[in-house]
């Protein structure tokens, strides 16, 4: 294990950050991006969706590849591939041109999460990983805590350019402290074998574990984010809160979620990662519910139930990935990683395209059939919930530290 771990986590929390920003930002700018281009709630989940599937396809080419090279040099260059085109989603004049942008950053973006987490796993043990994914994962939070209503703020002060941009400008600050303080990650490169493309993708398919645990990440997302990109659009269309009030959701959702990565990571490792996530999810679905039927209630109140859902989707979401990890040896965890982001990014753009085949908005421009989304995210987490009992129900009682097959 590195001397300098803090320093490693520190630096891949950053990157995580501008990496999730840059992808968060895009869902609360509906009601920015919808009036600004004249386009329909179909069109703007286009423009969510096209990133995750883009990123898709490019997770699950690389899968075949990344486990011949060093990691943190596949990290670096999808890293800079994605800066690139996140800039040139900040200097976009017209809605094809941002899409287009989109699927160029959603290409090299796609490399960039199973390379973090691949390099986790690699550094540190399972009994430990619990921790360390909270640490980085707690990006999330503090994206949706500063990032998100800052970037908003730019929005509303600027255009809803700026935010890319800012995106851009933080992340080519960050790449010359990558290279210098991660390591080479090699010792999983295998030199004797032969390069067989195919055969990543034959192994994986012929471990009925590893199968399923694809699925169940796939449907983690998938469940996850088909409530997400018309919260804002719904809570300012159709309950009438303010664009100054909306953002306040992803500050105190960030909050919750920083404090919800870091201590039930530590609570993960010590009870149990399959006990925290199994409370997580079988809560959220109640949340769910209640936040794609929400009536106009005091803010205070709606600020305090997204809160309780932030803190109870990343707990879902930091055990899962502690737990995927552990299904595949180090060797060829790279590979597996990369199928495993490709799905969960599968996952993402399909929520995104479902949402905006059944969410439509009328005359007055109100978000209609909500609702419908989340009866349907229930179904999906319910069946994640089931699907990860019987996958990592005996998991944790082998006291190996090296993955289970």
């Amino acid at each position: 294990m590195p001397r300098n771990t803090k320093t490693i986590l520190f630096l891949l929390a950053a990157l995580n950050f501008t990496h999730i920003l840059d992808f968060m930002i895009m869902m609360p700018l509906g009601n920015y991006l919808m009036p600004f281009f004249s386009i329909n709630p179909k069109q703007f989940t286009n423009l969510v969706g096209a990133y995750t599937l883009s990123a898709a396809i490019s997770g699950f080419a690389a899968a075949f590849f990344v486990d011949r090279f060093d990691r943190k040099k596949v990290l670096i260059i999808a890293y800079s591939g994605f800066l690139v085109g996140t800039l040139a989603c900040g200097l976009a004049p017209s809605y094809h041109l941002l899409l287009l942008a989109r699927l160029v950053a959603g290409l090299f973006g796609g490399l960039i999460g199973a390379q973090v987490l691949s390099i986790i796993s690699d550094i540190f043990p399972y009994e430990e990983r619990g921790k360390a994914m909270g640490a980085v994962m707690s990006a999330f939070a503090v994206a949706s805590t500063f990032g998100v209503p800052f970037a908003l703020y730019l929005a509303n002060i600027i255009s809803w350019h700026a935010p890319f941009i800012l995106v851009a400008v933080l992340g080519l600050a960050l790449v010359p402290l990558l290279n210098k303080h991660i390591p080479a990650i090699t010792a999983h490169i295998d030199t004797s074998e032969e390069a067989r493309p195919m055969k990543v993708l034959t192994e994986v398919l012929a471990n009925r574990k590893q199968v399923l645990a694809l699925l169940f990440s796939g449907l983690i997302m998938m469940g996850h984010f088909l409530i997400i990109p018309f919260i804002n659009p719904f809570m300012e269309f159709n309950l009438g809160y303010t664009k100054s009030q909306t953002p306040l959701v992803y500050l105190v959702g960030g909050v919750a979620s920083f404090f919800a990565a870091n201590i039930l990571g530590r609570f993960a490792d010590k009870y149990g990662k399959l006990k925290v996530f199994s409370i997580c999810i079988f809560l959220s679905l109640a949340m769910v519910y209640i936040l794609t039927n929400l009536p106009k209630w005091p803010l205070a109140l709606v600020l305090a139930l997204f809160g309780i859902w932030f803190v109870l989707a990343t707990g879902r979401g930091v055990t899962a990935q502690a737990m995927v990890s552990n299904v595949v040896e180090p060797a060829k965890r790279g590979g597996f990683m990369s199928f495993n982001s490709s799905l969960q990014q599968f996952g993402t753009s399909a929520a995104s395209f479902i949402a905006g085949l059944l969410v439509v908005n009328d005359a007055e421009g109100r978000i209609l059939h909500y609702e419908w989304l989340g009866y349907l995210s229930i179904i999906i987490l319910l069946a994640a919930f089931v699907l990860g009992r019987y996958l990592f129900g005996k998991m944790e009682q082998v006291p190996k530290p090296s993955a289970v097959s």
